[in-house]
């Protein structure tokens, strides 16, 4: 497979247990810019600095990436792509097959790294058959973070299924708490929509956003599922619109709300905060999808270099990103789970315990399903055409429900 490029915020997460030293400094563009995403990056900058590798650090605001990418896109347009670049999903299959990565597979083989990683992520870690990325995390994104303060003014357990989420948000409403905190950017809208139509069982999830069934994504269930987003839509304050997602997370931990629907990275803010699982917050599952888990992984791809020196540093940085020791120090901090399924839970709180025994059941039952908000269900086109009938139907746009989901069908059949 021809490869050029270099995407490798693995330059980042890098050097952690190699002894060896790089001269050049290296540039890493990324979109970890809230303060728990910050705290985990300077797990990767102290090992790269341990290591004699200075850090020119790039970040593009944005929680879902995309503004990230564009910024990748015009550097490689101007023949200036940064050093290392942290990737998602379908984007570093995009740049494979522009022959733009490095080949990771001579040091993947020589380490077994298709024994440790789940098959799912492997998908998005290699092309053609060669390995062309390095995951550092598994984030999953159908949580739901609740202050337990608020939860336990309301009288009721954390809700397993949709009518009893729908009693907790009622109850914190009249207790005049603001029920969900949420931040009104697509992405966004589309994080809650993972968790909503991941819940409503019958496989749903798999033959709308993987499969892209025409009849499940204009068919009743999906209908119904649009028609939960817009009832969330009544818990939402009036000032969501534009909100940042990490935000968000700071109503629920300052008791402004009573939840938020968001991915991993939330437990990020939490901690930092100073919050303990359990005690000042509680970790759910979206209800109805315990069992399941989507997911996306932060990964490292290298783009091509032709100095041997920039390409034995490649090396050492995958081999880095790789090591047990540093995937676990760096999910403690950044509020996701390990992307290799043999490290030990030890170090983990009771968050992120639940999260690698989930992920593993998961893996085992053949219910890991890439996040579809976050570009690792269906190429960016459906991914984007998808974002504008959730957010739109968020925004009041359709009738009810089924005229969302006959909206839906139809944008990805033209995305397609």
């Amino acid at each position: 497979m021809r490869l050029f490029g270099r995407t490798m915020t693995a330059a980042a997460v890098l050097v952690m247990t190699t002894s060896i030293s790089f001269a050049e400094d290296v540039e890493v563009l990324h979109w970890w810019t809230s303060g728990g995403e910050a705290a985990a990056l300077n797990v990767l900058k102290d090992n790269l600095g341990s290591a004699g590798t200075g850090w020119v650090d790039m970040p593009v605001a944005g929680g879902g990436g995309e503004a990230a990418m564009t910024a990748l896109r015009a550097r490689v347009t101007a023949g200036d792509a940064p050093t290392a670049v942290q990737m998602l999903g379908f984007d570093i299959l995009d740049w494979a097959g522009e022959g733009a990565l490095a080949d990771l597979t001579a040091t993947a083989t020589a380490e077994g790294w298709d024994k440790v990683v789940p098959a799912a992520l492997q998908k998005f870690s290699t092309a053609d058959g060669s390995w062309v990325a390095a995951p550092v995390n598994v984030h999953s994104t159908n949580w739901v973070w609740i202050n337990k303060a608020a939860l336990d003014a309301t009288g009721l357990a954390a809700p397993t299924t949709w009518d009893e989420l729908v009693a907790v948000l009622d109850k914190m409403k009249e207790a005049g708490i603001t029920p969900l905190a949420h931040g009104g950017q697509p992405w966004q809208e589309a994080t809650v929509f993972d968790g909503i139509v991941l819940g409503m069982g019958g496989g749903l999830y798999q033959k709308a956003f993987v499969d892209l069934d025409p009849a499940a994504l204009g068919g009743p269930e999906m209908a119904m599922a649009f028609d939960h987003l817009i009832k969330l839509r009544t818990y939402v304050d009036d000032n969501f619109s534009g909100r940042d997602w990490n935000l968000a997370s700071a109503m629920v931990i300052n008791g402004e709300a009573g939840m938020q629907m968001m991915g991993d990275w939330a437990k990020g803010e939490f901690l930092k905060a100073g919050k303990v699982p359990g005690t000042d917050f509680v970790c759910i599952r979206f209800p109805g999808t315990q069992g399941s888990v989507t997911f996306n992984s932060d990964q490292f791809a290298m783009f091509n270099q032709t100095d041997p020196a920039a390409q034995e540093a490649q090396v050492a940085m995958a081999k880095a990103i790789m090591d047990p020791v540093f995937q676990s120090a760096f999910n403690v901090v950044k509020g996701s789970v390990p992307a290799r399924t043999d490290v030990s839970n030890e170090a983990f709180d009771d968050c992120g315990k639940k999260g690698m025994a989930d992920l593993a059941e998961a893996n085992t039952a053949g219910t890991l399903f890439g996040s579809m908000a976050h570009g690792h269900a269906a190429p960016a086109s459906v991914k984007n055409a998808t974002y504008d009938v959730i957010t739109a139907a968020f925004n009041g746009e359709y009738a009810d429900g089924a005229a969302a989901a006959a909206a839906l069908a139809e944008a990805v059949a033209a995305a397609q």
